[in-house]
């Protein structure tokens, strides 16, 4: 009796451990923290991300008021017309391009407002930033949103995006109650903009200012950039990258990809050779994955806006603004940013490793560079000038490393054009000269 007692107490506990070990086996829940917080490769932020809007901007505005134009740059005045605009429901996309005989005509009509951008953008991105109803919209691209006006008086507001680039135009519907505050606030105040005169080409019209505009000359400090958390942020595993001394600065190397910092001319360059390199983006992927790349990693040191892309290249480009709205040109690359893509990886990814970080408002100085007219003039009287070659002439800034204190940065205002697919500046000394490098 005795031996059947305890065999039955050892049967008891061996089913209560039993049990025991499967309630834990069940409710077992392993403690992932310390393995969350290990990661091979922490995320690098070398400045803030940004927002497709404050990346994705327009250049200018003009007001087509009859036979007059008037315009700004001002990134202010901008910033708060797109926040006007986010406010509007625009609905009924479609193209209308078969219905347009001249794109150009149409673009510049009076009761126009025309909002630039400096290249085609694809309005599947854009639909970020304005409120376009539809789960699905046409895919295409726009450099132009013109505001007409004049649909006031027939009870509706139309709004039309166009492309100068592939001479496509899209209609869409506002209420007439935000086309009428657009009205009010803006195109009936338009002369107390800029005025603007037009120089027609066969090819493209060009929106000059009438008067010589006020700018200012700056002057940077920059600071160089940290190539360890760029290391750190564009390879996967930043612990088998190799760092090795070259006599124009750094290269940092893994088995596929090299990072290339050179501090002569101030350009760091990722390359990652082993890309796809016969995959073809749509626009709309090739724009978002080329701002999410920089945003992934901070990238945007500077106030950097997209200017162009490329399907064919599988590349985007980004470009320096000043604070004043104007775009900054160097002809050794420090004010772009430039991305060329793979399938599914960057291939190319070239920036300056600088960013002008503090501005010396002690040197800061008024200064007028030519009048559109005083340009145009000039250009005309190139020897073998022809105007049908002439494809971009801006009012900008040019960036140069300042020749008195070569430590310093120098912004001075110019005028850039590109023509016959060359791109040269016009600075004041030039209207003196007759001779423009590039166009004889």
């Amino acid at each position: 009796m005795r031996y059947e007692n305890i065999k039955s107490g050892i049967l008891t506990i061996l089913v209560l451990v039993s049990l025991l070990l499967t309630w834990n086996l069940w409710t077992y829940q392993p403690n992932y923290d310390t393995m969350e917080k290990s990661k091979t490769v922490a995320e690098v932020n070398v400045r803030e991300k940004q927002e497709v809007t404050k990346i994705v901007r327009p250049d200018q505005i003009l007001f087509h008021v009859k036979d007059q134009h008037y315009g700004t740059n001002n990134p202010v005045d901008l910033e708060k017309l797109i926040k006007e605009m986010r406010g509007w429901s625009i609905s009924d996309l479609k193209n209308v391009s078969d219905k347009v005989d001249n794109v150009e005509n149409f673009i510049h009509a009076s009761g126009n407002a025309e909002i630039i951008f400096p290249g085609d953008v694809p309005i599947e991105l854009y639909r970020s930033v304005l409120n376009i109803e539809g789960k699905k919209i046409p895919a295409f691209n726009f450099n132009r949103i013109i505001i007409d006006t004049e649909g006031l008086e027939k009870g509706s507001g139309m709004v039309y995006f166009a492309s100068t680039e592939t001479q496509q135009v899209y209609s869409s519907h506002i209420s007439s109650t935000n086309l009428n505050g657009f009205n009010n606030s803006y195109y009936k105040n338009a002369a107390h903009y800029p005025k603007f005169f037009a120089y027609k080409t066969q090819k493209r019209t060009f929106f000059l200012p009438e008067e010589k505009i006020n700018m200012k000359t700056y002057k940077y400090l920059p600071m160089t950039l940290n190539a360890d958390e760029f290391k750190d942020a564009l390879f996967d595993d930043p612990s088998f990258v190799q760092r090795s001394s070259v006599p124009y600065g750094e290269e940092f190397t893994n088995d596929s990809s090299k990072m290339t910092v050179n501090y002569n001319n101030n350009i760091l360059q990722y390359v990652n050779p082993t890309t796809d390199e016969s995959f073809v983006e749509s626009s709309y992927d090739l724009v978002k994955r080329s701002i999410d790349f920089v945003n992934e990693h901070g990238g945007w040191t500077d106030p950097f806006r997209y200017v162009s892309k490329s399907e064919y290249k599988r590349s985007a480009t980004f470009r320096l603004y000043s604070m004043d709205g104007y775009p900054i040109y160097n002809d050794r690359g420090l004010s772009e940013i430039t991305e060329v893509w793979g399938r599914d990886q960057i291939n190319q990814y070239i920036r300056p490793n600088i960013t002008l970080d503090l501005p010396l408002i002690s040197e800061t100085k008024s200064f007028t560079p030519p009048s559109g007219h005083e340009v145009l003039a000039l250009l005309q009287s190139i020897k073998n000038y022809k105007p049908e070659l002439l494809d971009e002439l801006v009012l900008g800034y040019r960036m140069e490393w300042d020749t008195e204190e070569s430590k310093l940065i120098l912004l001075e205002p110019a005028w850039f054009y590109r023509y016959d697919k060359t791109w040269g500046q016009i600075t004041q000394g030039d209207l003196g000269g007759g001779s423009i490098h590039g166009l004889e």
